[in-house]
């Protein structure tokens, strides 16, 4: 685990874990942006000084830090995450198995989160005067990032997503491009297991800790930049914003719910020949453990330890599958991302196509695999899509504010469905297992 994981919910030297100041933060900037809002009035100018002068900055300063450092974490994390996956050589179908289901549930998370969010339209219900004020405030903001997020359409779309030029595309802002080119890198280094290539996995390990490690700074400032974006949204907007946030914070968590008692229910019974009661029942312990630490990768010896004793999973399958998954297979955290995002989108009033959506939906796969699986570890991705399709990002301390319990839930999610990959994945396997760690059947 890497050191940001050890300190994003660790309490402060002041005895506050990083969530609870966050949760001050918001309730501090809501409170006292709806009273400016009820008191002063939107157009006070004095009110307008504080958040053109203050408020505004402060939280347009914390966006940037995290768009810094967008390019560095995801390409590195995703090289990583393909590349750690270089047991594929000697593991042979378990390792394509296991990519493969990944994809594969991650696809149904995102697409389960897109339907409900395009189903109950929780960004929708302020009005067009204020949906279009807070445009034209962001615009100026958001014209570099909105310019060069405007997605092609049609077969160019498709030849684009290969970079003729991926300095170009850095600097470009080209996420797609630049995700691209970090698959095929972690594909090439599984395939060319040298001394040479050892050494540059060390160099991109090297740059994913520096990246996780200034994530980690500029996260212990979100306290404060929470309560600036929120005293800014509802100092003009009211408690409209709680509204929209309340249903947002429904969706989420419904999409979360069908997603872990449907599709892993369905995925364990007809692929993994378990039954669900039974799977379910047998790993209590580490749906708990991910529930109260909000990271997979603190969840992971629990995980090993129940799908061992509790699921009898062969140790060479679930071993494999579970420390991939840890940091390869996050379901929920790809459609927590897709919900986010369209929720803000819907918020700002930006229409996204159906083109649109489906490039945020392959995004959010390929973005569960390139994710850390620590606490608040999506928020940088999230950033990302957001640019990717011009939505206004001063949204994101919305999301902020309720993050932690967002963030237990998906985690949650996340090891659930590392679980069930083992048990699909070892279906078929157990007869390379001595007698007595072969997988439960129904």
């Amino acid at each position: 685990m890497s050191p940001a994981s050890e300190t994003a919910g660790a309490p402060s030297a002041r005895g506050l874990a990083l969530h609870t100041r966050i949760l001050i933060g918001f309730v501090v900037g809501v409170l006292a942006g709806v009273l400016c809002y009820r008191y002063a009035g939107s157009d006070s100018a004095w009110l307008n000084g504080v958040v053109t002068y203050v408020t505004q900055p402060v939280g347009q300063i914390f966006l940037r830090l995290l768009l810094m450092l967008v390019i560095p974490l995801l390409f590195s994390a995703l090289v990583l995450g393909v590349a750690e996956m270089g047991d594929l050589r000697s593991l042979g179908r378990v390792g394509w198995k296991t990519l493969l289901y990944t994809v594969f549930v991650s696809a149904i998370a995102v697409v389960i989160g897109l339907v409900l969010v395009n189903l109950f339209q929780p960004g929708n219900g302020i009005s067009e005067t204020a949906r279009a004020a807070l445009l034209e405030e962001s615009a100026a903001k958001a014209k570099s990032i909105t310019a060069q997020a405007a997605p092609p359409s049609g077969i160019e779309m498709l030849v684009q997503i290969v970079p003729d030029n991926i300095v170009r595309a850095a600097s470009g802002g080209d996420m797609i491009g630049i995700m691209f080119f970090a698959l095929m890198f972690g594909i090439a280094m599984v395939l060319t297991p040298t001394p040479a290539v050892g050494r540059v996995k060390e160099f991109i390990q090297g740059i994913y800790d520096l990246s996780m490690t200034l994530i980690d700074r500029v996260i212990r400032l979100a306290p404060y930049a929470v309560a600036c974006l929120l005293f800014t949204l509802t100092a003009k907007l009211g408690w409209q914003v709680l509204f929209l946030l309340g249903k947002y914070v429904g969706v989420v968590l419904l999409a979360l719910a069908l997603h872990q008692f449907v599709v892993y229910s369905a995925v364990v019974k007809f692929f993994g020949g378990m039954s669900p009661l039974r799977f379910f029942r047998s790993i209590e312990e580490a749906m708990l453990t991910a529930f109260s630490t909000a990271s997979s990768s603190a969840t992971l010896p629990t995980s090993l330890k129940v799908a061992e004793e509790n699921l009898r999973l062969p140790p060479r399958i679930s071993r494999f599958v579970l420390t991939v998954g840890a940091t390869a297979n996050q379901n929920g955290t790809a459609l927590f991302e897709g919900v986010t995002v369209l929720f803000l989108a819907q918020f700002f009033g930006v229409e996204l196509s159906i083109a649109q959506q489906l490039m945020v939906l392959g995004v959010c796969v390929l973005g569960g695999v390139g994710t850390a699986g620590v606490p608040a570890g999506s928020i940088p991705v999230i950033m990302m899509i957001l640019a990717m399709v011009g939505v206004p990002p001063e949204g994101i301390g919305l999301i902020l504010g309720v993050n932690h319990l967002l963030d237990m839930s998906r985690t949650t999610l996340n090891v659930t469905g590392d679980l069930a990959a083992a048990v699909v994945v070892s279906r078929g396997e157990a007869h390379e297992t001595p007698a007595g760690e072969q997988a439960g059947g129904a």
